[in-house]
């Protein structure tokens, strides 16, 4: 039995970009299209079938274990980012900025959509979401280094509309105006659990 929803939410590819190289600078580079490979993007840092965790899994990991690599792509949307730019009172905050890989409009609540689920696109690539991508220093530094004065209050600002991570399930091309359909797994609320972080 399927188990996984097909909505009636579509979006659209609105920008697409490669960190060169994440110890030299978080910025990516804008391209047209991206090949998807189950490693995550071709020519993409982040990509991978494992990674060395970080400080955002040391309660489960000490840092530098090798961990599956759930963190390929980083994916936002552009309501949210214009939400986050008028936070910061600036006219627009570049993607290059926050280092994302993919921009999607048309997909509303876009940071809060359930991990497990899939963003399919048009010609046949599928993403699973892992979880919400917190915001953090390395993008705030970024913005303060164009825009001093404003990149200090990235983190504050952009608290719940920063997207989130993904890693590939399905190999394929995903390119400028192709199209997302969301799909999404059953939606429950686990009660059980205590001394979770605040949302």
């Amino acid at each position: 039995m399927p188990i996984l929803t097909p909505t009636e939410i579509v979006g659209e590819v609105i920008w697409l970009g490669l960190v060169a190289d994440r110890k030299i600078t978080l910025t990516s580079a804008a391209v047209e299209r991206v090949e998807a490979e189950f490693s995550g993007l071709r020519g993409e840092y982040h990509s991978g079938l494992v990674r060395e965790s970080c400080s955002r899994v040391a309660s489960q990991y000490a840092v530098g274990t090798r961990i599956r690599n759930t963190r390929q792509i980083s994916i936002l949307s552009s309501e949210e980012m214009d939400a986050t730019a008028r936070a910061l009172d600036l006219d627009v905050l570049p993607p290059e900025w926050v280092g994302a890989n993919m921009i999607l409009s048309g997909i509303p609540d876009f940071t809060h959509i359930p991990p497990a689920s899939r963003l399919v696109f048009q010609r046949g690539a599928s993403l699973c979401v892992d979880m919400e991508n917190a915001p953090c220093q390395w993008p705030a530094r970024q913005i303060e280094a164009e825009r001093p004065g404003h990149g200090k209050r990235y983190k504050a600002a952009a608290k719940g509309r920063r997207g989130v991570t993904a890693w590939v399930e399905a190999e394929g091309v995903i390119a400028l105006g192709d199209s997302v359909r969301l799909h999404i797994p059953p939606q429950r609320i686990y009660s059980h659990a205590t001394g979770q972080l605040p949302l």
